[in-house]
């Protein structure tokens, strides 16, 4: 039996993204033909779009817009649809486009699409929302005002050094995977807030004893991430660390809305990677906060993953002996586990995290959005620390987890907020318990014992993070299977459901188990001498154990090294 055809495609972005180099060599790859909406609303309308701004104003052209966006899904499933960007913004578009194909947002920073714009048919002079003496801050507002409607489309390609071939490559390749999920999900590009009886989320609160704060979680927080440090009593200058991967996609909406809110604000990058948490960085770190005056009271931003969050709120904690920490977390991993709880530090060259403090931030916000900007198997890697909260804490959340992977994995909107957020409502409560990991909060170190040597051992290079913890959690299962703790049903559930994720529970050829067992020697869990095993009696039923006999650690961590 012939398989379905490819769906109908829609190609969207903002202008200067590459639409309409793209959609031509996509559309000969796949036998079709181009329709641009555009074009569509300029012969309906008799006249150029810069004429229909000037002359009708905006509200018409976008009812032009939607009529042209009709057409074009009511025309045979064989075209590719090049789509203005601004119809991302409507509820009802997007709603149409998913009902009737895929679509994929191409994306592009403000330079590389002025730069475009320049060398395009059409004088940026004369597009009407980019008229002006000085484009480029235009384009910077604008898309950021737009990115969360962008991030919802169904594949997010990323075009900056790239030829339109190889963008279009990238494009066919997702439309021939044809993944059923789309088609099962035609409300899969709607806000949470727009989905029926959806109502305004409320942030959870981390009530410990040095510090009461908020953990915003949302589709598109970011944009508020200036009103919401102003809404905790931070003014003045606010001073975002980030890193050479997260900054050039993320930075200019997040210094948007930091001055939009009145602060003043610059950026500062250190190069990607958990080899730059340490000293010396930070020490540039310092260096450049100086060079911007940085006083009490001036905030530091962490916006990143972990990595960031460790080094920056380090900083935040020891310069001028306290700035205000806000996290802005932009990894899975990051939103679910390592924003929350005040955790800060850099690594020693003997084991992860040895220098640090606890230092709350003054708040965290999460926009779930923008996750779409990662590589699948980095959002796969940051479900592993979900998967142990709802190992340790939650048996509903597991179940959620286990029927909703395929939600979570396409980064469904709304299923990806309530998964996040319930997260942090885990997290957030362990934490106010247990501030400074004297009692309750030891549960959260579930797999990180196993999981921390084994990244220790291969340089912090060789397994991410998130993958280090899902092979320590299935160390720890087979720890406490074999001492009569863990029931074989958890263990076997545990596999199951990291597999499910793409998750590893085996270390990767080249590690050293005589490195791995020197670093669970180092572990900062260790207490008069011996390793604390945190361990599961059942799901939600996390006991720590002190008695692990070093043999059995021995042939476990052998076990799991190939």
């Amino acid at each position: 039996m012939a398989s379905a055809p490819p769906p109908r495609l829609f190609l969207t972005g903002f202008s200067g993204a590459g639409k309409s180099a793209v959609a031509p060599l996509v559309a000969q790859a796949l036998g079709r033909t181009v329709v641009d909406t555009d074009q569509l609303i300029e012969q309906s309308a008799s006249r150029p779009i810069s004429e229909i701004f000037t002359r009708d104003g905006e509200a018409r052209f976008r009812e032009l817009e939607r009529d042209a966006l009709r057409r074009a899904v009511q025309e045979n499933s064989a075209v590719v649809v090049a789509v203005g960007g601004g119809a991302m913004l409507s509820a009802e578009n997007r709603r149409a486009m998913a009902a009737a194909g895929l679509i994929v947002c191409l994306e592009a920073r403000p330079a590389t699409i002025l730069e475009r714009l320049r060398r395009g048919d059409v004088p940026v002079e004369e597009r009407p929302l980019l008229a002006g003496s000085d484009p480029l801050p235009k384009i910077v507002e604008l898309k950021s005002r737009r990115q969360k409607y962008f991030a919802l489309a169904d594949y997010v390609i990323d075009t900056d050094g790239s030829t339109p071939q190889q963008v279009a490559d990238e494009v066919i390749a997702a439309v021939r995977a044809s993944d059923p999920w789309f088609a099962q999900h035609p409300d899969r590009l709607l806000l949470p807030e727009e989905r029926a009886g959806a109502g305004a989320e409320k942030p959870v609160w981390v009530n410990a004893p040095s510090r009461r704060y908020p953990v915003h979680v949302g589709w598109g927080a970011l944009d508020r991430l200036g009103e919401l440090l102003r809404d905790q009593g931070l003014s003045g200058a606010a001073w975002i660390v980030s890193d050479s991967e997260v900054l050039p996609r993320h930075g200019d909406r997040a210094l948007l809305s930091l001055r939009e809110a009145g602060f003043a604000a610059d950026a500062f990058a250190i190069t990607a990677g958990e080899a730059s948490k340490n000293l010396e960085v930070a020490g540039t770190v310092y260096d450049w906060l100086v060079s911007k005056r940085a006083e009490r009271g001036h905030a530091v931003v962490a916006l990143g993953g972990g990595v960031v969050g460790d080094l920056s709120g380090f900083v935040a904690a020891t310069y001028l002996r306290g700035l205000p920490f806000v996290q802005a977390p932009t990894s899975f991993l990051a939103m679910v586990d390592a924003s929350i709880g005040g955790k800060v530090a850099v690594d020693h060259r003997s084991g992860k995290n040895l220098i640090g403090a606890y230092y709350q931030p003054w708040l965290v916000v999460e926009d779930v959005s923008l996750l779409k900007s990662l590589p699948r198997r980095m959002l796969a890697e940051g479900c592993a620390e979900a998967i142990k909260h709802a190992l340790i804490r939650d048996p509903q959340l597991l179940d959620d987890m286990e029927a909703r992977a395929d939600d979570l994995l396409h980064l469904e909107p709304a299923v990806t907020v309530d998964i996040v957020r319930r997260n942090v409502a885990i997290k957030a409560a362990v934490v106010s318990e247990d501030e400074r990991d004297t009692g309750m909060r030891a549960i959260l170190n579930y797999g990180h014992t196993a999981g921390h040597a084994i990244e220790a051992a291969g340089g912090y290079t060789q397994v991410l993070h998130g993958a280090s913890d899902a092979i320590g959690m299935t160390a720890a299962a087979e720890i406490g299977r074999r001492m009569g703790v863990t029931p074989e049903r958890v263990v076997e559930r545990q596999r199951a459901v990291l597999e499910r994720y793409g998750l590893p529970t085996r270390a990767p050829r080249g590690i050293d188990p005589r490195r791995v067992l020197d670093a669970i020697a180092l572990d900062k869990k260790v207490a008069k001498g011996s390793v604390r095993w945190v361990l599961l009696e059942d799901i939600g039923r996390p006991v720590l154990r002190s008695d692990v006999p070093p043999e059995l650690v021995r042939e476990v961590v052998e076990s799991i090294l190939p």
